[in-house]
């Protein structure tokens, strides 16, 4: 259950709103995982806890460096960030999941 807490928070941080801990993130989205430990106060980060997270997520939320000593989130941002991906065209039919509540709302 504080992992899911966690992953979340790292969710709320790495995506949305850096500036809550005042972590910096370049161009690309990565942080310095270090910084990121030290700039947390609502948990008690550690390398080993946020690699265990990064491994055990089912959708690949999150992405550690090559070397080890940065992490970013591998998509859904609302911050400006250059992931590297390379642009693809779309199939002539895309499947959106959504409850039906919201239909209305997304055919208007």
């Amino acid at each position: 259950m504080q992992n899911k807490k966690i992953s979340k928070y790292l969710s709320l941080i790495l995506r949305h709103q850096p500036e809550l801990i005042n972590l910096t993130i370049d161009n690309q989205g990565w942080a310095e995982i270090n910084e990121l430990i030290l700039k947390t106060t609502a948990f008690s980060l550690t390398f080993e806890v946020i690699a265990e997270i990064v491994q055990s997520s089912d959708k690949q939320r999150f992405a550690i460096s090559e070397d080890g000593r940065k992490i970013r989130a591998n998509q859904g941002h609302s911050i400006q960030v250059d992931l590297g991906l390379a642009p693809t065209t779309p199939p002539k039919i895309l499947y959106h999941g959504t409850a039906t509540r919201f239909l209305d709302s997304i055919n208007a």
